[in-house]
């Protein structure tokens, strides 16, 4: 080693003191020889690898990694403890490298990862492997060689192999099949209950984002059951009716149960998936097709759906009614079962079912085509940034419901007909009922509203998720 090297790289060879001062310079800021957390936070930022985390992510990170480096607490980190840091975390990755590496060639291919997640309980198919291998292979070889797994963590906090397998599989916002089925979990990590985690984290979310957008959901139902040619509702007339009616107070009328049933519908989901997915696991191989998760999705979510439905009754009901009618969620349950029978707790629910599936389909197509839309345009980035997923997730939540929503409007009319009194149509009469006395864009009354609660909708979900995932330290998007 040269003796003019600066102070921290005599214990490092001349190549390697030479990329560790110019990445500890990249993170000086100020260039004032010392590193704070403001000046890591920033420069993570720029980092292509952090492009697609949140600022709350990047903080997370660069809390992590300052308390591993700052070893006398003083608030900065030198350059000799930036070499030390380094040369200690490199050290590690290079065994989990090496762990991965099976048959010792010096690279990782697609079956290597494989068969390294399938030892940790993580059962992957090809296609995820590729896309996982993707993230690192700067080189384009379709392997990792051991520059590309160093560079791609070497600001990751953790060496441990299974921490960076859950990061490398778990450290991105993706809206896509992931919204749609339930996540998958290793073993270690059911028992160490980050599961739970995810699901409150994801309850939370939904909470808050059906709170906020409530006054905008009882519109929509107002609208759908009681706007017709003969009284047209627009958006004021319906938002100035329901105040006028109820107050300020009365536009979150029935968000509490709307709330309510997160937590049994996630929890039932969660559950009737781990179970059904394993029906299609290979028996050899014990990896599931992408078509598979997304048919064990549908079906856990028509486990839940049939399960929580009458609460998605009641919901609708006390959206619908008008003030003292009811004084809160079991009155209405009683009543409603008194007046209208046990069997209307179900009303709706077939037109609900049959939407799951196209639904989830739609939602699904529409947002891997624009995912790979942005592959086309961008082919130098790996992973598409936090806000274009966002829009990703509105989009082709939007067509979604745009191709589903009178399957919607008639699952909403027939749950409210105890209310409307009237005959009892089947939901193909309906349909046709309105059609025939509406016209086709009768099947899509209140469908503004809808759609103008979906980017809101979208961007809380987001934002909650991720501070509560940070409080319950879940280092999952």
């Amino acid at each position: 080693m040269s003796s003019s090297a600066p102070e921290g790289q005599e214990s490092v060879s001349e190549e390697e003191g030479t990329r560790y001062l110019e990445l500890f310079e990249k993170l000086d800021v100020n260039k004032d020889g010392k590193v704070d957390i403001e000046d890591l936070s920033r420069s993570l930022r720029e980092m292509e690898s952090f492009e697609k985390h949140s600022w709350d992510q990047v903080q997370d990170h660069a809390k992590k990694i300052f308390d591993r480096t700052d070893l006398d607490k003083d608030g900065h980190i030198t350059f000799k403890e930036f070499v030390r840091y380094l040369s200690e975390h490199e050290k590690e990755l290079k065994l989990a490298f090496h762990k991965l590496d099976e048959n010792r060639d010096g690279v990782i291919d697609s079956h290597e990862i494989q068969a390294s997640f399938r030892k940790l309980g993580i059962h992957i198919d090809r296609e995820e492997a590729m896309k996982l291998l993707h993230r690192m292979d700067k080189d384009k070889t379709l392997k990792i060689n051991w520059d590309e797994w160093r560079d791609y963590l070497t600001f990751h906090p953790n060496s441990d192999l299974h921490d960076i397998v859950h990061y490398w599989r778990h450290g991105f916002i993706d809206f896509g099949e992931d919204r749609l089925v339930p996540d998958d979990f290793t073993e270690e990590e059911m028992q160490e209950g980050v599961w739970w985690r995810h699901l409150v984290a994801g309850g939370a979310a939904g909470g808050l984002s059906r709170t906020v957008t409530a006054p905008i959901d009882r519109l929509k139902v107002l609208l759908q059951v009681y706007s017709t040619n003969q009284n047209k509702l627009g958006v004021y007339s319906g938002f100035k009716q329901l105040y006028r009616e109820g107050g300020a107070r009365g536009l979150w009328r029935g968000n509490g149960i709307n709330v309510l049933k997160i937590a049994p519908e996630s929890a039932i989901k969660f559950m009737a998936y781990e179970q059904i997915k394993r029906s299609f696991k290979d028996p050899y191989s014990g990896e599931i097709a992408p078509v598979h998760r997304f048919i064990s999705g549908s079906l856990a979510g028509a486990v839940a759906q049939t399960i929580i439905y009458p609460m998605e009754v009641i919901k609708t009901r006390l959206a619908l009614g008008r003030t003292g009618e009811y004084s809160g969620i079991v009155d209405c349950v009683s009543k409603v079962v008194k007046h209208d029978g046990g069997m209307s707790l179900y009303r709706g629910y077939l037109p609900n079912l049959v939407g799951i599936l196209p639904y989830a389909g739609i939602d699904l197509f529409i947002y891997e085509t624009l995912k790979s839309k942005h592959k086309a345009w961008y082919p130098d980035h790996q992973d598409p940034s936090i806000i274009f997923l966002l829009f990703c997730g509105a989009t082709s939540c939007s067509f979604g419901q745009l191709c589903t929503y009178p399957l919607a409007l008639i699952r909403t009319k027939l749950q409210a007909k105890g209310k409307l009194g009237g005959k009892k149509d089947s939901w193909i009469g309906l349909g046709r009922t309105i059609v025939k006395e509406e016209g086709f864009l009768g099947l899509y009354r209140g469908i503004i509203p809808n759609f103008a609660k979906v980017l809101p909708a979208v961007s809380i979900s987001y934002v909650t998720y991720e501070h509560v995932r940070k409080l319950l330290g879940v280092d999952m998007s």
